[in-house]
């Protein structure tokens, strides 16, 4: 794994091991940073003004790519305002607390081989189950800026958000037991080998044994469970600019906000690395290494949430909880029922 390659390449000693680890995990963190960075100001913008019929950014740099470094110039450069009556410990903690338990997630994440390496920190034998639980923390970052910030609609965002989050996360992990289910194991790059196999040849053209053609229905779950997951539309109602302003982040500014609006897209694409290991037999692919697939795949899974984003509108607050609790809870478990009736027929 990564770690191991860099010590490897680092001068023998007793911290060549703990120093190889933290360059392993400075570059991982640094490639998901900057992938989201580019999604952000760049993509994002571009995506939409393709589908609404407009330019988008194109004035800085080719394409207006360099709109990234723009953005972050303009934003970082501003002053840090903190609004009078804010709850200061919680207020400063927050952005962190969202930031860094999206990056905590992309550690046991398998990202394939590149020039010979495996692109992965760990992979420890719950790996699937560290990933939620790290990622479940971000709730708690996003219920103290809403609460610290002292504005009733950064209250406002953040009890909507903590509401979405437990009404879709129960769906995103049964859905997602449904896999360990065919997998057996809760080990991602167990989760990824198992993929590998050939489901069946038509016309000379082999399918692989992605859970995605596997069982399509809870790939279609985990999509719309993802899109909740990460505040996208149908289901961006933290944020809703038309109703609450900005939500959590109304009274942030300069790095704070930066920090609000880098976890969002870290988390983004933390829910398509996810979607990609369980569903998109991971890194795997044809030709090219599979790292290149690994980022392939992500930012496909990003193409589908700004498609849902510039095309699906907003739900009310009662149709969101229905969906989740009526009507997304109760298909997850019925997937999980089959998959298991149909795993232990299988074994039989």
């Amino acid at each position: 794994m990564l770690p191991e390659a860099v010590a490897r390449v680092l001068p023998a000693g007793p911290l060549a091991e703990p120093l190889g680890a933290f360059v392993a995990a400075f570059l991982v963190a640094n490639f998901v940073l900057a992938t989201t960075a580019v999604a952000g100001p760049w993509a994002k913008r571009k995506i939409a003004a393709d589908f609404w019929g407009k330019i988008g950014p194109n004035r800085i740099g080719p394409y207006g790519i360099l709109i990234v470094v723009a953005d972050a110039v303009r934003l970082l450069s501003k002053e840090n305002i903190i609004p009078e009556g804010v709850d200061r410990p919680a207020f400063d903690l927050a952005p962190l607390v969202m930031a860094s338990t999206a990056l905590l997630g992309f550690a046991v994440i398998p990202m394939g081989t590149l020039f010979g390496v495996r692109i992965q920190l760990a992979d420890p034998e719950a790996g699937l189950v560290f990933v939620f639980a790290v990622a479940s923390i971000a709730s708690v970052g996003i219920l103290m800026a809403g609460y610290a910030s002292n504005n009733k609609y950064s209250l406002l965002g953040g009890l909507r958000a903590v509401a979405l989050t437990i009404a879709y996360e129960i769906p995103l992990v049964v859905t997602a037991a449904s896999v360990v289910l065919f997998a057996g194991t809760l080990q991602l790059g167990g989760i990824v080998d198992a993929q590998t196999q050939p489901l069946l040849s038509v016309a000379g053209v082999t399918i692989p044994a992605w859970y995605a053609f596997v069982n399509p229905f809870a790939f279609a779950i985990m999509l719309v469970a993802n899109l909740a997951e990460v505040g996208r539309n149908p289901f961006d109602l933290a944020e809703a600019p038309q109703e609450i302003v900005a939500g959590i982040m109304t009274e942030y500014s300069s790095v704070y906000f930066t920090l609000i609006y880098l976890s969002e897209f870290v988390h983004i694409f933390l829910g398509g690395a996810v979607i990609t290991t369980l569903f998109l037999g991971g890194p795997a692919g044809p030709i090219l290494p599979g790292f290149v697939w690994f980022v392939v795949k992500i930012w496909a899974v990003f193409l589908f949430t700004q498609w849902m984003r510039a095309t699906i509108p907003r739900v009310r607050v009662d149709q969101l909880l229905g969906i989740g609790w009526k009507g997304l809870l109760v298909l997850s478990f019925v997937n999980l029922v089959v998959t298991a009736v149909l795993v232990g027929l299988i074994a039989a």
